[in-house]
């Protein structure tokens, strides 16, 4: 329930001013995957992208330490709030991932990505440096932002080159996530999609990928 020092941090007071507040309104449809993403998580977990921390009192009492990334310096000062509160030990760093991942040392038994890969530049490169940070057999958990079909993919990818990116933090709704997690190295072991709104609901975001990849031993 600490913190590291503010290297390599983030700015981006609009998203992060927008992200506060959607983060407290979030549809129980998230916060159901959400629990349903950590569940029987144990050791040490780094999460990715945590936001405001929402993940953080959803984790299972089987966990004994989470390090958290989130590089966008007003969202980590909410997150440390919420590590404070967590019933598991949470430390956040503001570090990038990449940076992190050049001294991160002990590997961890299960890395978390919530609807974070969606706004990553190059979430192939972070994939690959996610697998490293893993033991032999540890899980990659995800719920993620995926690419549609037919016109929602096409909605998705006029989206994705207009302002939904501005407004929301560099996320583009039409990526391949699973694929890209497979590339990376990872054996998909389970995944599904869900709808977070009715699937009729104009937003590119609608739908989720949840599921869980291992490191092959």
């Amino acid at each position: 329930m600490s913190d590291s020092g503010d290297q390599d941090s983030v700015d981006n007071p609009f998203f992060a001013r927008l992200w506060s507040t959607m983060s407290t309104r979030e549809p129980e449809s998230i916060r159901v995957l959400r629990r349903e993403n950590l569940e029987g998580l144990t050791g040490r977990v780094l999460e990715i992208g945590a936001g405001t921390g929402s993940n953080f009192g959803l984790y299972p009492a089987s966990v004994t330490e989470v390090v958290a990334i989130e590089p966008e310096h007003r969202l980590a000062v909410l997150a440390r709030e919420a590590a404070a509160d967590a019933k598991v030990p949470v430390t956040v760093s503001t570090e990038t991932v990449e940076r992190y991942a050049a001294s991160a040392g002990e590997p961890f038994d299960a890395v978390v990505c919530s609807l974070v890969l969606c706004s990553i530049a190059d979430p192939d490169d972070v994939l690959r440096q996610l697998i490293t940070m893993l033991r032999p057999g540890g899980e990659l958990r995800f719920l993620e932002h995926v690419a549609g079909t037919g016109m929602r993919a096409r909605f998705q990818r006029l989206a994705d080159a207009t302002v939904w990116p501005r407004l929301l933090g560099n996320c583009h709704t039409h990526r391949h996530t699973e694929r890209s997690i497979a590339a990376a190295g990872f054996e998909v072991v389970r995944a599904r999609h869900e709808w977070v709104l009715p699937a009729w609901v104009p937003m590119p975001a609608s739908e989720t990928a949840i599921g869980v990849a291992v490191r092959p031993g």
